[in-house]
């Protein structure tokens, strides 16, 4: 069991990591190591936990100053998490009956949602902007997928803009299925340029949206707001949010489904 010192100092070291962040773009291992008088092992830990919390990007050798509003690359999202999300989207493809019409933006959690239908033998409707969902889900015989056109986001495996939007707009469906950066007292909000947009686009035209949320997201907020809560709005995450949160969701009509292990 760490002692009470251990965690002090392992929350100053922390903090001082940070400290030197404000005024350098990158700080290595090595020099950290040294700086503190632990091993490196001890800093590359510091590093991993401090990114899975947002506090700062990995970097080779390092870490760097996170910018505001930035967000984890796809493939980190779709790295850590894992279980939660799979949990969430367990629960989610059981909540889906068949013959349901569907949008799914894109994002790791509406990704692992894919994986989970592609294997619940129902017949469904789908839109998506997200290319490994249309992967994923386009070669499931019950499932009729339509892939959005639009501006391809690369680093997201995603598409956006007018082109999305006109055509998300052509369509009405049961529910959206959507993931997001951050949710906190004041609604749900994403990082990825265009993605909000995308996902207020998709709740216009479903009768229902359900919001895909791990709990490393919970209380925060980036840059681009999506939305508050309403009646028609429900978040599935895997763990209870601090009491704030909740009052304020349900307050405004939203539902809040916490997925038990």
């Amino acid at each position: 069991m760490t002692s009470a010192p251990d965690r002090i100092r392992k929350s100053e070291r922390r903090a001082q990591i940070l400290m030197e962040l404000r005024w350098k773009p990158h700080v290595r291992v090595a020099e950290l190591a040294e700086q503190f008088g632990v091993s490196t092992e001890t800093i590359r830990r510091d590093l991993h936990a401090m990114n899975e919390a947002r506090e700062l990007d990995r970097a080779h050798g390092g870490a760097s100053a996170r910018m505001p509003g930035s967000q984890p690359s796809l493939d980190e999202r779709q790295r850590s998490q894992v279980e939660e999300r799979e949990r969430i989207a367990r629960f989610a493809a059981s909540r889906i009956a068949d013959g349901t019409s569907l949008m799914i933006d894109a994002g790791a959690s509406t990704i692992a949602l894919a994986l989970r239908l592609a294997v619940a033998d129902l017949k469904l409707k789908v839109v998506t902007n997200s290319l490994p969902v249309a992967m994923i889900l386009g070669p499931v015989p019950k499932v009729y997928l339509r892939l959005c056109p639009g501006d391809m986001l690369a680093p997201e495996a995603a598409v956006t803009g007018p082109d999305t939007l006109a055509y998300i707009a052509r369509h009405n469906v049961d529910c959206c299925f959507l993931g997001a950066s951050a949710a906190s007292e004041q609604g749900i909000s994403e990082a990825v340029p265009g993605f909000a947009e995308v996902k207020r686009a998709m709740m216009a035209q479903a009768t229902r949206t359900v919001f895909l949320i791990d709990h490393s997201k919970l209380g925060r907020n980036d840059l681009d707001h999506v939305a508050g809560p309403a009646p028609d709005r429900t978040i599935y995450t895997d763990c209870s949010p601090d009491s704030g949160f909740v009052n304020a969701w349900q307050a405004g009509g939203g539902e809040l489904q916490v997925v038990e292990a």
